[in-house]
């Protein structure tokens, strides 16, 4: 009787089935990487209070270069300030042709508001708005945020699309020292609610005309 190769019986029939077990192993890796699984959506940015000082009335000179104001030859008092971004959705995706507005403070702690009597500065703006490119990107030269009685710096700003809800919601430093105090940062319990509210401030390119900068996301339901 012919001996049986053992080696070559093990090879026959283990063969197709670690070749069947790696084949699955790699479609199951495939559809790990192109199904998106639902824990994978973005957190959304938190909404937060419009607050007493949006303007009553628009300015004339609608654009998104708060430091400067049309018919006249000054620069806002302050830092300029180039606050960046891009608004997503949950998934990811840009959202192109947002209206993104902003509106804060001037340097001296006062809004363009009937309602705030402190120190106008002629040369801001104090209000602005843009539209978001196809990559979702929007971009505004203003002023570093500053204190005022009662709060710590930040920037008040909408998001604006249509057939979608209006989107109010308001921006601060990260590692400003007092955060902690301000009233409307202390509503945000949650750790990475808060996360999302805070923008973080780089020394802008000498070249670009701006002492700060930032890159903010703004993730919208």
């Amino acid at each position: 009787m012919r001996a049986i190769d053992q080696t070559s019986s093990h090879h026959s029939v283990q063969g197709p089935l670690q070749h069947g077990r790696a084949r699955r192993r790699v479609m199951a890796l495939l559809a790990a990487l192109f199904t998106a699984p639902a824990w994978a959506s973005l957190l959304r940015t938190p909404a937060m209070t419009e607050g007493p000082f949006y303007p009553v009335e628009l300015p004339l000179d609608q654009d998104n270069d708060l430091t400067r104001v049309a018919g006249k030859t000054g620069v806002a008092s302050g830092d300029a300030f180039d606050f960046a971004g891009r608004v997503l959705d949950a998934s990811g995706a840009p959202v192109a042709g947002a209206v993104v507005e902003i509106w804060q403070c001037n340097a001296f702690g006062a809004y363009h508001h009937p309602g705030d009597g402190g120190r106008l500065d002629p040369h801001f703006q104090g209000w602005g708005k843009t539209t978001t490119d196809a990559q979702g990107r929007y971009r505004f030269r203003t002023i570093r945020p500053v204190a005022y009685s009662g709060r710590l710096p930040h920037i008040h700003y909408k998001v604006k699309r249509a057939g979608k809800p209006e989107f109010t919601s308001q921006v601060m430093i990260d590692g400003e020292a007092g955060n902690e105090r301000d009233f409307v940062f202390r509503h945000l319990r949650d750790a990475e609610a808060r996360k999302r509210v805070l923008m973080t401030l780089a020394r802008a390119p000498k070249e670009s005309g701006a002492v700060w900068r930032t890159e903010y996301e703004i993730v919208v339901g």
